[in-house]
Parts: C-alpha cells; structure tokens; sequence
C-alpha cells in the first residue's frame, strides 16, 4: 500500500516534513488562485524523492521548488481554473436559491416545503457532481507536479504525462486518493489538528504511487505507463 509505503518513508523525519507541508500549504493559499502552491508542492516532492534516494533532506529544500517557478504556474493554472468553472454553477445556484427561498416578511411570504425539498435536493446532487468532476481532477493532475521535479518537464509536458498516467492507473490512484481522504476525514474528528498531521503521509504516498508508475531516477517516456498492482 502506498500510505503505508509513504509513512515508512517520512517516520524518520515526519516533524521535518510535516513543517514543510504546513508551510507550504500556508504560502501556497496566501496568494489568489494559488499561484504559490506550485513552487511549494515542488519543493516537497523535490525533498520526498531526496529521502527516497537516501539523500540529506533540509527544510530549506520546500524553498528550492521556486527554481520551477513557471512550470509549476502553469500546472497549477491548469488544475485550478477547471476546478473554479466547476464551482461556478454550484454557488449561482446556492445563492440565487437562497433568494428565491427567502420569505419575504413585508409580504406574508413563506416558501413552501416542496420548494425548500427542491432546492436542498438540487444542491445535494450538484454538490456530489461536484465533488466527483473535483475528485476527477486531481487523479488527473496528481503527479504533475512531481514530474515537474523528478524529469524536468515543462508544466504544459507534466499535465500532459500527468493526464495519461492518471487515466492509464485509473482505478488504483482514485483508491488512493480516497484512502487519503478518508485519513484526512478522520482527522477533522481530532478538531481538525488531524488533517494538517495526516498531510506529510498523503504526499508521502503519492510521492510512492509516481514511483510505482514512473520509476524514479529513469529516463523520461512518451508511453503510458501500465498499472502498478499494489497501490
């Protein structure tokens, strides 16, 4: 398993790298469209994929994702635009209904329970098409950024290998990416202190699932990569 697999591989230095994905994290969202999680989510791939090769990993190595400046902007601004235009529809709706099922109190008015059943029932079922287009994205572009770092690629490259990848290791990397859900989830029951806790591990295993699929430190291939069996 590739959570097991990623925490074997950070134990040694977790409170390290869980600094690193706290403040990557922190200066990745303090900028609009998350321009600055790209240099951040390089340089903790950049530091995972030193420990992995037994190299000395240091705190400063989170800051050394900046020497992919560009790449990294550009894949972001692929993954995060998708997820904006998803978002879009649901907030019209949600905010557009609020009005409409707002009594109107100079008037007597009071929606009914049917329109107050309806709008709840529309927002459920565009939440879940939501979250399932959201969950489709981030299988697409999850090694993205780790290709940006491990093979040089340029951003545009990276998404495109990325894309094939997810798509070519479908079901394996949604499983994955669920199992780092569900310990994320688990973490909001700890006051949500779990889910900053549970964050080193989840790119932890990620950093595994590319090496499964790309086998870190080889050449570069336009092929898609088959399935790994154990993720």
């Amino acid at each position: 398993m590739c959570l097991q697999a990623g925490w074997g591989l950070i134990k040694d230095q977790y409170w390290l790298f869980l600094g690193m994905a706290l403040v990557g994290i922190l200066l990745g969202s303090a900028v609009p469209l998350a321009i600055l999680m790209g240099p951040m989510m390089c340089g903790i791939y950049l530091a995972l994929f030193q420990r992995r090769r037994g190299e000395t990993v240091e705190f400063g190595t989170l800051f050394r994702g900046f020497d992919y400046f560009g790449d990294s902007i550009i894949a972001t601004l692929f993954h995060t635009i998708p997820i904006i235009i998803v978002m879009v529809p649901f907030y019209i709706v949600f905010y557009g209904g609020m009005l409409f099922i707002t009594p109107d109190r100079r008037h007597g008015g009071d929606p009914g329970a049917g329109a107050l059943l309806g709008f709840f029932g529309v927002m459920v079922v565009m939440g879940l098409v939501m979250a399932v287009l959201i969950l489709l994205l981030a299988v697409v572009f999850a090694f993205a950024y780790p290709l940006i770092v491990e093979r040089k690629l340029s951003g545009i490259e990276a998404v495109k290998l990325s894309m094939k990848a997810g798509l070519g290791n479908f079901w394996p990397l949604l499983g994955l990416l669920l199992l780092n859900g569900l310990l994320s989830f688990a973490g909001t029951l700890l006051c949500f202190v779990g889910v900053y806790l549970a964050l080193p591990v989840t790119f932890a295993a990620i950093a595994m699932a590319y090496e499964q699929v790309f086998d870190l430190g080889q050449a570069p291939t336009p092929l898609t990569p088959p399935p790994p069996p154990t993720f």
